[in-house]
């Protein structure tokens, strides 16, 4: 049984080496690696720009949801009189 836990650990080490050398020389796997750290900058700086400006975003949309309530419907349409 000792014997078992040995091959399984020897075989764990090379499937995880031969993972890692596989992704180390596989190009598409850069590529993807590239489009996640970019995507993962562009979703912090969104983030960071909702935190930043949040409060004054929601005042101007307020802003124009109110102003666009305020204007008439254009002649000819369902909510024009």
């Amino acid at each position: 049984m000792f014997m078992m836990a040995i091959k399984y650990g020897t075989d764990l080490v090379e499937y995880g080496t031969g993972l890692v050398r596989r992704l180390r020389d596989e190009e598409d796997g850069l590529a993807l690696t590239e489009y996640l750290i970019l995507l993962g900058l562009l979703t912090a700086a969104v983030i960071g720009a909702v935190l930043l400006f949040g409060k004054n975003l929601g005042t101007q949309w307020g802003t124009w949801a109110n102003w666009l309530t305020g204007l008439d419907a254009p002649a000819g349409t369902a909510g024009s009189q």
